[in-house]
């Protein structure tokens, strides 16, 4: 029973001293014993002409005791809505920046919603963030004004009802009727008229026709026709649509790629080396993996409460991260030339990629530098490699910026991992906020700091040492051009095959997975079903197979 009409059934029960009254008609005997028990719940009831049942005074022309000026939706409520925790995590979102993956848990603990809410809340606020760009272009076509003029939460609660008409099996009249008490509830009355009116717009046409509407033909207009139907922006189209080709791949797998960065990626687990195994985890509830010998699939929901998960035995990370670290904490094993059993992790919060190498290192006999630029990420980092620690892994922290390590410590580690700032166009699976906050002055900005940090991280490597130069992106920009730029820089620097050194962290029945022509690997969601990693595996020369410097090189 909802609240509303319990709220109802309390009233009625006053308005009539919670007495049972027996009418004289026969229709009493013929309800029989059922409806004196209803009426015993929810006090006496009454026929009107058309034979509808009324309560209480409503159809006598009084007004009924403990009757509310306020409209239905208008009255507190005292629960929290799955609705309402959705547009608490969005607002959160557009006004402090917050990441989705990250501010959505601690809003839905707050509010302790049952798991099914929990579940339809985390669906809607995704799912909303994700379409934002197609919503908008459905909302632009059902107002008068450009959406800029809009109040920003209003625009919200309206992408938050759209998403429910158009994507999700929610009744239409519950996701108008709700969506506009939610509108009433956090905006004012004014608010819940304006969204009804767009609303009823909105629903008047499906998804599909909608599309066939307000998304330019494919003919005319290709990137401007996925860029409503995928709801991403032109630029990240033409940026995947050139990654593709560039790693010789179909650029028609653009739609597939699209699609799959729409799709919630399955959470993910990895072991901890040494800390726990796939019996354990499967005890605890998980399944095999499907890409790497360190991971665990988990069904659905939160694995927090696991306890491998819950000790720090096993952490939640995607499978094409765990690939990028093992490539060098297994697959560099025969790539080394002089091993030292220096590593360094050059940008490592929040520490997943840290603690995959950190297990590693106790079998290899190494220590590990884990370096970052910001002191709270460097907390992060602390806590992600504290139960190797325990373990027996020696983990030294540093905070400062990755690229003065190479003029400070040059000529020291043996195994580098540059994981570089990028733009995560390759992980809009996880954060799909990330493709509406970012532009293509990002992609310059971030080439610059990425091109320094390779340098660093480069000169910071021991000569025979290997450096695996990493990012969350696709792009072009920030992968092929940086390795290409920073290779024609330095000749104290050779690439490696980084297909083999990928190979040997996949699991036996997963060796014979596609990573393309080499000598760099670009892992796919739609193809592997991990985030969009890349990975460049380079080698200092030995000083004397260097060549001196050229005019030409120039300064870096």
């Amino acid at each position: 029973m909802s609240e509303h009409h319990s709220r109802r059934g309390d009233d009625h029960r006053r308005s009539e001293g919670g007495s049972e009254r027996r009418r004289s008609d026969g229709g009493d005997r013929r309800r029989g014993e059922g409806d004196d028990r209803r009426r015993s719940e929810g006090g006496d009831r009454r026929r009107g002409a058309s034979g509808h049942e009324r309560s209480g005074s409503r159809g006598r022309g009084e007004q009924r005791r403990g009757w509310s000026s306020q409209r239905p939706s208008e009255r507190r409520r005292t629960t929290t809505s799955s609705r309402a925790v959705a547009f608490e995590a969005l607002e959160a979102v557009r006004e402090d920046d917050a990441y989705a993956n990250l501010v959505l848990p601690q809003v839905l603990r707050r509010h302790r919603l049952a798991p099914r809410d929990a579940a339809f809340a985390t669906e809607l606020f995704y799912g909303s963030l994700r379409a934002r760009g197609r919503l908008d272009a459905v909302l632009a076509a059902c107002v008068d004004r450009p959406l800029e003029k809009i109040d920003p939460a209003a625009l919200d609660v309206l992408r938050l009802g759209a998403y429910q008409l158009l994507d999700m099996a929610v009744a239409p009249h519950a996701a108008t009727s709700e969506t506009v008490a939610l509108a009433r509830q956090r905006l004012g009355s004014g608010a819940g008229g304006f969204v009804n009116a767009v609303l009823r717009r909105v629903g008047e046409r499906s998804l599909k026709e909608w599309l066939q509407e307000i998304a330019p033909s494919r003919e005319s207009d290709e990137v401007g026709h996925l860029a409503v139907v995928h709801s991403h922006p032109h630029w990240v189209v033409r940026a995947l649509g050139d990654a593709l080709v560039a790693h010789g791949r179909d650029r028609a797998e653009l739609d597939d790629l699209l699609a799959a960065q729409n799709t919630p990626p399955a959470v993910s687990l990895v072991m901890r080396p040494g800390l726990t195994d796939l019996d354990e985890m499967i005890d605890a509830g998980a399944t095999e993996g499907h890409l790497s010998v360190f991971a665990a699939s988990w069904p659905s929901g939160d694995p927090g409460g696991a306890d491998p998960v819950r000790e720090g035995r096993a952490a939640v990370q995607d499978e094409g991260s765990q690939l990028m670290a093992l490539a060098l904490g297994l697959g560099a094993d025969d790539l080394v030339q002089d091993e030292n059993g220096r590593w360094l992790d050059l940008c490592a919060g929040p520490g997943g990629k840290t603690a995959l190498l950190a297990g590693l290192t106790i079998d290899h006999d190494a220590e590990l530098l884990a370096n970052e630029v910001q002191e709270h990420r460097t907390r992060l980092v602390e806590r992600a490699v504290a139960s190797l620690v325990d373990a027996g892994a020696e983990v030294e922290l540093r905070t400062g910026d990755g690229r003065d390590i190479g003029r400070e410590m040059p000529d020291t580690f043996s195994r580098i991992l540059a994981d570089v700032p990028c733009t995560g166009l390759g992980a809009l699976r996880r954060r799909p906020e990330s493709r509406w906050r970012r532009s293509p002055a990002d992609v310059g900005q971030l080439g610059d700091l990425q091109r320094q940090l390779l340098h660093s991280a480069l000169d910071a490597t021991a000569p025979g040492g290997v450096l695996a130069y990493v990012t969350c992106s696709p792009h072009v920009a920030e992968t092929l051009l940086v390795v290409k730029d920073v290779l024609r820089r330095r000749d104290d620097v050779e690439q490696l095959d980084a297909r083999d050194a990928v190979r040997a962290g996949l699991r036996p029945e997963a060796v014979d997975t596609d990573l393309g022509d080499g000598p760099s690997v670009q892992l796919w969601p739609h193809v592997h079903g991990t985030d969009a990693m890349f990975l460049a595996l380079l080698r200092r020369r030995p000083a004397e197979a260097s060549a001196t410097p050229t005019e030409e090189t120039g300064p870096r």
